[in-house]
This record gives C-alpha cells, sequence and structure tokens, in this order.
C-alpha cells in the first residue's frame, strides 16, 4: 500500500499497480472500512480499480497527519472473498436496432449473434470501479471468448442505457454520452439517481446479471430505439 498526495486536500491510496481481483478486494475492503467511520472529516471517498482517492477537512488533517492515520486503520488490511453480495438483474434487450455492434463482436468471435447473446448474459459481473460518469459501472470479466477492443473513433453519441463491453469488461452507459465502447445492446434501468448517496443502485458492492429480453418486453418497461 502507497499514499501519495493528490492536491493540497487529498491524497490517493495505491493497493497495486495492476489490475485484478485480489487488488479489486483490497480496493473493496479498505473502502468499507473507510465508510463504516461516518469521520465527517473525510469529505469524499472515491474507490477506482486499483485506488482509493480521499479528500480531507485540511482543519482536521495536515498531510502527514492523514497519511498516519490511514496507514495505521488499513494495516492489518483482511480480505476475504466476497459473499452474499447484492445482485441486481438488469434486463437486456439484444437486437441490431440497438445493438450497433453485435455483428462486428460475433465477427470479430468467429460465432453467432446468439451465442454472444448467450456468452455475454451467461455470468455475473463484479462491479470493479464506479467512474467517468455518476452510476458509469466498470463490471469485469467478460468470457475471454468475447473479449473486443475498444472502437478505434469514439461514437460522439452513445444513447443512455446502452449496455457495452470493451477489452474484457462490460458496463452500462447511464446518459447520453461520447464514447468507444461496442454496444451490444439496451437497458431501461435507470442507473442515475439523486436521492441516493453513490447517485446510482449500482455500487462496488453490487454484482450485476445481465437478463436478455425481447423488444415488446424492453418497450413496455419504458425502452426506447432511437433511429
Amino acid at each position: 500500500m502507497e499514499i501519495k498526495v493528490a492536491s493540497v486536500d487529498s491524497v490517493i491510496i495505491y493497493f497495486d499497480k495492476t489490475i485484478s481481483k485480489n487488488t479489486s478486494l483490497k480496493v473493496k475492503a479498505a473502502y468499507k472500512i473507510l465508510k463504516s467511520l461516518e469521520d465527517t472529516a473525510l469529505i469524499e471517498i472515491v474507490p477506482s480499480y486499483t485506488s482509493i482517492l480521499i479528500t480531507y477537512d485540511i482543519f482536521k488533517y495536515d498531510i502527514n497527519s492523514i497519511k498516519v492515520f490511514l496507514k495505521e486503520l488499513l494495516k492489518d488490511l483482511k480480505i476475504e472473498e466476497e459473499k452474499d453480495l447484492k445482485v441486481i438483474n438488469v434486463d437486456v434487450y439484444y437486437g441490431d436496432d440497438v445493438g450497433f455492434d453485435l455483428e462486428k463482436v460475433a465477427l470479430n468471435a468467429n460465432i453467432s449473434i446468439d451465442e454472444v447473446i448467450k456468452i455475454h448474459s451467461s455470468k455475473v459481473y463484479d462491479v470493479y470501479a464506479i467512474g467517468f460518469l455518476p452510476g458509469f459501472a466498470y463490471l469485469a470479466a467478460i468470457d475471454d471468448r468475447i473479449i473486443t477492443p475498444r472502437l478505434k473513433t469514439p461514437r460522439k453519441k452513445i444513447p443512455k442505457g446502452s449496455v457495452a463491453i470493451a477489452d474484457n469488461q462490460s458496463a452500462i452507459y447511464p446518459q447520453n454520452s461520447p464514447g468507444g465502447w461496442n454496444i451490444l445492446g439496451k437497458t431501461a434501468f435507470e442507473l442515475f439517481d439523486k436521492n441516493l448517496e453513490s447517485l446510482s443502485p449500482i455500487t462496488i458492492e453490487s454484482r450485476i446479471k445481465f437478463n436478455p429480453i425481447t423488444k415488446e418486453e424492453f418497450l413496455k418497461q419504458g425502452g426506447q430505439i432511437e433511429f
């Protein structure tokens, strides 16, 4: 574990240099401890793949005292394989009218579109990090058979609710935005909730399961197809 200065009122705790399940468990264990303190002087605690960014009250901590405090707090950090995490089921319409890259992913993997859908929806994904946009969860790891690199040229607009993959990760776009991920389908699941502290029902303590649904079911749930 290494603690580095990020700004005059923030530090970053680095747990490892590589993204892995073990590193993710360290981040989650530390995040859980930090949040349980309910210390108002820790203004913001933001977990990522391999690190946690902490913004603190400079009237309570200075750079030396926050480092000492964090090192002592996390020195005997214990990680355990996650059990009984809440699994959030996300219904997805996988169709070529919303899954702009379904055919490309299938061709790249040398399998059928139906097989791509089955493979992508058969796993329960861990949330490795939240970032880029509120509610944008980085989910890992996808099956090796459908690993697909990011688009060479990002799209100017990815529709809200688009379910995508890039390299060995999956994600859902919580709002309309530019993006370079491969789009497989779309969901009506709402990822942004301003009434929640985390701004989203999905946190790093969640797990995600995608469930294929028909176009009719998708539209009935309030989903929209953009042309």
